[in-house]
């Protein structure tokens, strides 16, 4: 690929224990974030020089790079938006809530959707607006490429991998959700749904409809 550049992985901030969330578990699990930004700029090196002639869809290293590619890239991308919204002061606020309201009905409603994803997911449970109905969506995932949806920004994302909370909380992820939610932090959120532009598309979606 012409022009390629590395990934640079997001500054660590984390310096101190959250509410429920250790600075040891926090760190560790921010090294494995490291480990997908330096895997995702390897392997698009491999992939400029591998044979691509040799392509198989039984076995060929071309093909083992192009799925490993994606588990690298949506592991990285993931975890970006995981860390940077988990400093807040848990008080949802702003035009994400006032959509989250709408699309659910209250916040309570969506908080159970989450906490049910997260629960039963293997990886991930995801607040994305989906571009294909303008609207948002709670996504579960088994793995960073498993269960992705095209065409749709994630905006509040939760890990549900073990990795994500054993040191703290051992099996009991429902104690770790709860923590992730008190430490959420809206204005984070809100700063992702602003750079997509999603209030405005969402408002059309409903003057449209007459909502």
């Amino acid at each position: 690929m012409k022009n390629r550049k590395d990934y640079i992985a997001d500054k660590n901030l984390f310096d101190k224990d959250l509410e429920g969330l250790s600075l040891k578990m926090l760190e560790q699990h921010y090294k494995l974030y490291e480990g997908y930004v330096k895997k995702s700029n390897e392997i698009q090196i491999k992939v400029e020089s591998a044979d691509k002639s040799e392509a198989n869809g039984v076995y060929s290293f071309i093909g083992e790079l192009k799925r490993q590619e994606t588990f690298a890239v949506n592991g990285m991308k993931l975890h970006e938006v995981y860390f940077g919204h988990l400093q807040g002061d848990g008080k949802p606020a702003g035009e994400l809530l006032a959509m989250i309201e709408k699309d659910w009905g209250s916040l309570d409603e969506w908080k159970n959707e989450m906490i049910a994803t997260g629960m039963s997911a293997r990886g991930w449970a995801i607040t994305a607006f989906d571009y294909r109905d303008n609207r948002l969506h709670v996504y579960g995932s088994d793995g960073h490429n498993v269960g992705a949806v095209w065409g749709a920004a994630p905006v509040i994302v939760l890990d549900v991998y073990e990795h994500a909370y054993f040191i703290d909380y051992g099996i009991g992820r429902k104690a770790y959700i709860d923590s992730f939610f008190k430490n959420l932090d809206w204005n984070f959120a809100n700063k992702i749904a602003l750079e997509y532009g999603l209030a405005a598309r969402y408002g059309k979606l409903h003057e449209q409809n007459g909502a």
